[in-house]
């Protein structure tokens, strides 16, 4: 022990002995936190195939609806997500509570209970793989019913081999 002329004497703590005892509980901390990073990371990318709206597992598909009743005008676009291949693509419309009397046949020209020349990856026309981005549209025919009113409520399910994709609602 050392001592300075005029002051008290106090013990001096030994050097180097007296921060291990932190040093490890922060290195202790940081591996637990570390660890259990891990598993809630293993479990969110472990159950990430089973969002429902992924054809294939891959990424989950965003769709959207827009209704035109005036025009018996029905509207959906492809948000994100993987590429759908119409040709497998089912989709089941309902108004009012009521399924469509005549159900659209994806891709199609002319189909009855709807007006022909649909839009973008429903015409057979069209590229068949609907992409981010793109919009399908259809019209309605007078001989489907029943038609959409102002305040109907419309419902579209897509499927693509009898694997929902999307359930989409959307008010007229």
């Amino acid at each position: 022990m050392t001592t300075v002329p005029g002051s008290r004497t106090r013990p001096r703590p030994a050097v180097g002995r007296r921060a291990v005892a932190p040093a490890v509980g922060v290195v202790l901390l940081v591996a637990l936190t570390v660890a259990l990073a891990a598993v809630v990371g293993v479990a969110a990318l472990g159950t990430a195939g089973d969002v429902p709206g992924a054809p294939d597992g891959s990424d989950p598909v965003a769709l959207s609806l827009s209704v035109d009743a005036g025009a018996d005008r029905l509207a959906l676009t492809h948000r994100a997500g993987a590429p759908l291949d119409v040709r497998g693509l089912v989709v089941r419309i309902s108004v009012a509570g009521t399924s469509l009397r005549h159900q659209p046949p994806v891709p199609f020209f002319a189909a009855r209970g709807f007006r022909a020349g649909p839009t973008g990856p429903f015409n057979v026309g069209a590229d068949p793989l609907w992409s981010a981005g793109e919009t399908a549209s259809l019209r309605l025919a007078s001989t489907n019913a029943p038609g959409i009113d102002p305040g109907d409520r419309v419902v579209v399910r897509v499927a693509v081999d009898d694997r929902p994709v999307a359930t989409l609602s959307r008010r007229a």
